[in-house]
């Protein structure tokens, strides 16, 4: 039988210096039935006519070019122009492995699950490395599981290292939201609720770049307006979850998944602003307490256990201390 088309999503946003990688690790991998679908969102940079020389010479890529409408207005827009059977994203700064795909849909024809997931890298200059939770869920294969069979999964809640049945996409309606940072979180986590069935896989399949430069969402942790981001979308995503999922799976969602990313803005708050404090204050009031699971019982390293109290009790000079005792002076991200 003739192999499904992958179909893969690349937004991309002045991306000149990074763009060549990440096509040439798309376009050489060994499994070849691709499309690939570069959104310029109204770079100001090459980018587009960078995707635009790969779109004149290789058919396997389309090149659609926009007015900047943000990433995931720009995802959307890729899906919506996607014919493959399967759905990918890859990001523009970073790279997919050799062999990623083909296991990926590999793993879903012999198991017929709606999406398959794969390891993924964080690439800081010449450096690879794994986060403890990205080892924890992938040191085994799985094949054919649900979210409450295996609920830490929730905390992989990244579009890049997955391929999804685009019949399952559309079937459960997933789009991105817009205008907010994070947008993966509720969209990944909404597919891993609505799956059937999901595949996970020991292979690294995804190396996600960390930009030194200032340039990327990730590294802008100390504004009001990144940390609101970050409040809605683990709103959106945490409703999901307590509304389709079994207790145990909410338990460890509130436990292990949501205070995951949270040190950063521990991090950030002692030299903030008054509304960022407030905010940050409110976040942890509103996530951990009697009617889900108290802080105490959040799993989170000690010194992150310990910023966490002291945003809790109010005391930002002690705060300012602790992470100054571990850090120096440098008390952003």
């Amino acid at each position: 039988m003739p192999r499904s088309t992958l179909s893969v999503v690349v937004p991309a946003y002045n991306v000149e210096d990074y763009l060549d990688e990440c096509l040439v690790s798309i376009l050489t991998q060994s499994y070849a039935d691709l499309e690939v679908i570069v959104v310029d969102d109204g770079s100001t940079d090459s980018t587009a006519e960078v995707a635009a020389r790969y779109a004149a010479t290789d058919a396997r890529v389309r090149l659609h070019r926009q007015d900047n409408v943000g990433l995931g207005a720009t995802r959307n827009v890729g899906i919506e122009l996607a014919r493959g059977d399967l759905l990918a994203f890859a990001d523009s700064d970073d790279v997919v492995f050799p062999g990623a795909y083909r296991a990926l849909v590999d793993s879903l024809d012999a198991s017929g699950s709606d999406l398959a997931i794969g390891s993924a890298h964080r690439l800081r200059g010449e450096k690879a490395s794994m986060t403890p939770l990205m080892r924890e869920n992938h040191q085994r294969r799985v094949s054919g599981v649900n979210v409450d069979e295996r609920p830490l999964l929730l905390a992989d809640c990244f579009a890049w290292n997955k391929v999804f049945r685009r019949s399952f996409w559309d079937r459960a309606a997933l789009r991105f939201p817009v205008d907010v940072r994070y947008e993966d979180q509720p969209t990944i986590t909404r597919a891993l609720v609505e799956a059937s069935r999901f595949d996970s896989l020991p292979d690294p399949v995804y190396g996600w770049r960390v930009r030194d430069d200032g340039s990327s969402i990730s590294q802008q942790r100390g504004d009001v307006a990144d940390l609101a981001d970050r409040i809605r979308t683990k709103r959106w995503a945490t409703s999901i979850v307590r509304q389709r999922t079994a207790p145990l799976t909410q338990f460890t969602w509130y436990a292990r998944v949501l205070p995951v990313d949270l040190w950063e803005y521990f991090r950030c708050a002692p030299d903030a602003s008054e509304e960022y404090w407030e905010l940050l204050r409110g976040c942890l009031a509103e996530f951990w307490g009697p009617e889900t699971v108290p802080l105490a019982q959040a799993d989170l390293p000690a010194r992150q256990r310990r910023m966490a109290e002291l945003v809790v009790a109010d005391r930002r000079d002690d705060l300012r201390d602790v992470i100054r005792s571990e850090h120096g002076d440098a008390l952003t991200v």
